[in-house]
């Protein structure tokens, strides 16, 4: 055999290149999973012993717990308000608004409008709890006062409309950072060639610009429909979930429960329940909104 024989390099498999990807979906993903779909189904409470395991955690959701109906309608009113409203409607506006003036002044804004969701949480709650302090102080009350108006308390008064604010304005910012990209990715030829079709700039927005912006509005949607469901550090910081459990959506009940009142297997059970939720939010919103265009692949005319 020659020495100089050439050598058949075979590609590796792709599993190798997957493997860091499955390492870390399994430790940080899948195994929490497990765990927590484990421990539902025990007794474990504040003392972390299992005695036994048992389904009286769910039947305790569905036939026991008072308080699931009240949370479940919390959840959905905060979830549809602060979506649809704010996370949706308002990053809609602003995007479209500071895409209107000049680049400076426009970028100027939406770093503005940025600058609570870089700031601590911890930070963004004090500054509603001053807005909504109910003594004349907070700067709701201040405002109302010049104009001769009784104070306000939110906090105790109007919790839940307190956490879709705060929650709100908070949100609206993830929306307006990708619509801004997509306004700005429409070819402006677009908008000439409307004109000189006699559009006005009510219908340049409506048949040019609004149309490229419906694939981004549906995955904002369901992005943000799911982390409005699983987080609620604003709402802990803000009110407590308070009075009562007035403004105590679903994620909240679930770390009150387990981690107050040191019910973890019941928690965990919980936790399952907001799985099962979020899976079934997801699906519906795919299915209505046909999100699988979203991603395919792009069609080229030639006319």
């Amino acid at each position: 055999m020659s020495q100089f024989q050439l050598r058949v390099h075979r590609p590796a498999r792709p599993i190798l290149y997957l493997a860091p990807a499955i390492a870390l979906l399994t430790v940080f993903f899948l195994a929490p999973i497990l765990v927590n779909a484990v421990i539902a189904f025990t007794d474990m409470g504040s003392n972390l012993r299992v005695g036994h395991f048992t389904v009286q955690n769910f039947e305790r959701i569905v036939q026991r717990d008072a308080r699931i109906p009240m949370v479940l309608l919390t959840t959905l009113i905060y979830v549809t308000a602060t979506l649809f409203i704010f996370n949706v409607g308002l990053g809609a506006l602003l995007a479209m608004t500071s895409t209107a003036i000049p680049d400076r002044l426009g970028n100027f804004f939406r770093g503005l409008w940025l600058l609570p969701r870089m700031s601590p949480a911890v930070l963004y709650g004090i500054l509603w709890i001053w807005i909504a302090d109910p003594t004349p102080l907070g700067l709701l009350n201040q405002v109302t006062g010049a104009f001769g108006l009784p104070p306000v308390n939110l906090r105790n008064d109007f919790p839940l409309l307190l956490v879709i604010l705060a929650n709100g304005v908070v949100g609206a910012s993830f929306a307006m950072v990708i619509l801004t990209s997509s306004i700005r990715s429409i070819p402006s030829h677009l908008a000439h060639a409307a004109r000189v079709d006699g559009a006005s700039e009510w219908g340049v927005l409506r048949h040019v610009v609004v149309p490229a912006l419906s694939q981004p509005i549906r995955f904002i949607s369901i992005y943000q429909a799911l982390s409005l469901m699983t987080t609620y550090e604003y709402i802990l910081l803000i009110t407590g979930g308070g009075p009562l459990y007035e403004s105590t959506p679903y994620a909240l009940y679930i770390y009150r429960r387990a981690f107050e009142s040191g019910a973890y297997a019941y928690g965990a059970a919980l936790a399952l329940g907001l799985m099962v939720i979020g899976i079934a939010v997801t699906l519906v919103q795919w299915r209505v909104s046909n999100m699988r265009s979203t991603f395919a692949a792009p069609k080229i005319e030639v006319l």
